[in-house]
């Protein structure tokens, strides 16, 4: 038996805190908004300054990037979620370019202090183990790495298995509280988004190892999966879509070669329903992000299909996928560790899937990136391209070859234009290319 745990107010366990610390959240739905509340409320008193904090997505408020907050509270992201995106594109937050996969080397390498990790778990059990729930991530290298760690005690807080159970023995404080979890919410697919999830799910064999980004693209294709038959998941996150291929059993784990009928992921991001889900599950490990995102350990399972999404992408194949411009929207996150480690896979694909055209109808297949855009999946790349028109594969063929291939599944809108500008890129022998 482990020895009871005591607990302490959020305002007392934040009173560790001291000026210039580097601090780390818990992800998505376990972000531990009681301690990030009062350590607001020491901002707010003028008790700390120059203090980092570092998390991946979170859901629900950020106030600490909020302006009144300079000099206090300097957030920089490892990847910019909706809830700080207006403040980091501002200046008053920032963003750490960084593979999803190398996240925990940041703190376990030491390129990244950290001196707080604050964290939400699930009660301890019998044996005085706790479960990180839905964010296990770079979350555990924060714990391993933190000089305090300040642990949030949440029924509701699901006991997932995998590196997601620690010991109490690893935590300082413990505060306790009764909130349920965030949600996060999916819209409907839309027509288009339906479209490209059936050009998608058409690409997806029999035995598949699925990853898929987050959205409403992820949700399309899985929901034109009912049919396929063993498919299994080694994703980074996973959210509500995979539920009724669970109960169908069409997601079932039977044909991967590694962590074999078990679906792996890192964190998730769902309803209340998707966290019962993992809820002592023995089917679900939540795994460290160092082990989920390994395109090495990615390729050990054949047929790894991984579909990810796009902002903008050029008629070379050059994926922009992080940035509108200059101005930061997201995120490097996962979708190279997955493209890599998909091509790697035997008879893997990794798939890049996008609307042909944003909301106010611009094509997002351009002649050139927009300047300032960054480059997230190069060229080089890039295999399997996927719109509401059609699939491609860019995998072995030139520039030019790719500049037909792309303006192919493009909007009907913008193919003119397109064609107009490979021509005056590559030259009149570009007109010849079959």
């Amino acid at each position: 038996m482990y020895k009871e745990i005591k607990f302490i107010s959020a305002e007392e366990a934040v009173k560790h805190v001291k000026s210039g610390d580097h601090i780390h959240f818990s992800s998505v739905a376990s972000a531990p908004k009681i301690l990030i509340d009062a350590l607001c409320k020491r901002g707010d008193a003028g008790e700390l300054k120059d203090v980092k904090i570092h998390h991946l997505h979170t859901e629900g408020p950020a106030p600490y990037t909020d302006a009144k907050y300079e000099g206090i509270f300097f957030h920089q992201a490892f990847f910019v979620g909706g809830n700080v995106r207006k403040n980091v594109q501002a200046g008053y937050a920032d963003y750490i370019p960084v593979f999803l996969s190398e996240t925990q080397k940041l703190y376990r390498s030491g390129a990244l202090p950290c001196d707080v990790a604050m964290i939400q778990v699930s009660p301890p059990d019998k044996h005085g183990f706790v479960s990180l729930g839905t964010s296990v991530d770079a979350t555990l290298a924060a714990i391993e790495c933190a000089k305090t760690v300040i642990a949030v005690v949440n029924r509701h807080v699901p006991r997932s298995l995998g590196d997601a159970m620690i010991p109490v023995n690893m935590i300082d404080y413990f505060v306790e509280c009764d909130s349920m979890l965030e949600p996060a919410h999916f819209s409907e697919p839309s027509e288009i988004e339906t479209a490209i999830g059936k050009n998608c799910a058409a690409l997806i064999e029999d035995g598949a190892t699925l990853q898929m980004g987050i959205g409403a693209i992820p949700n399309a294709v899985l929901a034109q999966l009912g049919n396929h038959k063993n498919l299994g998941i080694h994703t980074e996150m996973f959210a509500d879509g995979v539920l009724p291929l669970v109960e169908k059993g069409v997601i079932n784990g039977a044909d991967k070669v590694i962590d074999k009928g078990k679906m792996v992921s890192t964190f998730l991001m769902g309803s209340q329903e998707c966290y019962d889900f993992i809820d002592d599950n023995p089917m679900v490990a939540m795994m460290d992000v160092g082990y989920t995102n390994d395109p090495y350990v990615i390729a050990k399972n054949p047929k790894v299909t991984a579909i990810n999404s796009a902002l903008q992408v050029d008629i070379t194949g050059q994926v922009c996928a992080d940035s509108l411009g200059t101005k930061f929207y997201s995120g490097v996150g996962g979708q190279i560790d997955f493209i890599y480690g998909a091509s790697l896979s035997k008879g893997g694909k990794a798939i890049i899937a996008m609307p042909s055209i944003t909301n106010k109808g611009v094509s997002k297949i351009a002649g050139i990136l927009t300047p300032g855009a960054g480059v997230v999946t190069t060229r080089n790349h890039i295999h399997w391209f996927v719109t509401e028109y059609g699939a491609v594969n860019l995998y072995g063929k030139s520039l030019q070859e790719r500049a037909k291939l792309l303006i192919s599944i493009a909007h009907p809108s913008a193919r003119e234009e397109l064609d107009k500008a490979a021509f005056e890129r590559f030259g009149p022998h570009y007109h010849y290319i079959g």
